[in-house]
């Protein structure tokens, strides 16, 4: 008799379909912070990821009311207009002007580890000590994720704070380089069986396509939701239709949640996994 799956841990039957469908960039911006929570309250969104130092995100932290919500740990400030920068002031984690570095790319060329791993565990830190019953982590743009020496930041912070992680794929490993998935199962992390990731923001092809395609196991899906305003199509200039978008496909249409019971999936939220994480089992 084989190791039992991870749907068997939670207490489902071993061909269960259970989906978390994650809300990214809470606390990015008030639009987010209004589109994040009413797509919780919806009961089709089952869990959300903060964003710690962005300017709106003690605005999140007011609205809470115990919802399963995660931090998205972020290392950098993509928008070209809009810029926000680490809580700890550590200086190889600024750029140019003043905030974050925009891409990976340049996060990975000039951040110091040590800085890296301090601002992490900070973030984390405030999130809970703003009152959040944090869920899960995982990595904003995917920066902790890409790269060896700063996934292992990622992994040791899920094992200090008994948290599980979001991770890619399998089959982005191929992209990465390196056998993430493997690392993580080797120290004792939960992640989720499968994630479907969105390429960029607009989830609504994934979620139509991937929705039918369940597999038995715990998968993830995410979104970028955020109601629309002036504030959204003057920060997220290029993509603020796409998360707009992605709100009203869960507000205001119903074939997401009708989707979901036509594959004969359950959906959850990363609070199980969580628990699972800090029991030792």
């Amino acid at each position: 008799m084989g190791e039992p799956t991870l749907a068997q841990r939670l207490g489902y039957p071993a061909d269960a379909k259970l989906l978390i469908i994650n809300a990214d960039d809470l606390g990015s911006c008030h639009s987010a912070n209004v589109g994040v929570f009413e797509c919780l309250a919806s009961g089709v969104v089952t869990s959300a990821t903060l964003m710690v130092p962005c300017p709106w995100a003690r605005e999140a932290a007011s609205r809470y009311r115990g919802e399963d919500i995660g931090v998205h740990l972020t290392l950098n400030a993509e928008f070209e207009l809009y810029r926000w920068g680490p809580i700890t002031h550590a200086p190889s984690l600024l750029g140019g002007d003043g905030g974050f570095p925009r891409t990976m790319e340049d996060v990975w060329d000039h951040a110091d580890l040590d800085e890296v791993r301090r601002e992490c565990r900070a973030q984390i830190e405030r999130a809970i000590l703003w009152g959040f019953d944090v869920s899960h982590l995982d990595a904003h743009m995917g920066t902790l994720q890409f790269r060896p020496e700063f996934f292992d930041v990622y992994l040791d912070m899920a094992t200090e704070f008994g948290l599980p992680l979001r991770m890619i794929g399998a089959g982005m490993e191929r992209y990465v380089g390196f056998p993430g998935r493997a690392v993580a199962a080797d120290a004792g992390a939960i992640f989720t069986d499968h994630t479907r990731f969105a390429p960029g923001v607009g989830s609504r092809q994934t979620f139509e396509k991937d929705l039918a395609t369940l597999r038995p196991g715990v998968t993830e899906m995410h979104l970028h939701p955020a109601v629309d305003s002036a504030e959204l199509r003057s920060l997220a200039i290029d993509d603020w239709d796409a998360r707009v978008d992605d709100y009203r496909m869960i507000c205001d249409e119903s074939w997401v949640g009708e989707s979901v019971a036509a594959a004969g999936a359950t959906l959850i939220g990363y609070r199980p996994l969580r628990e699972l994480a800090r029991s030792g089992s």
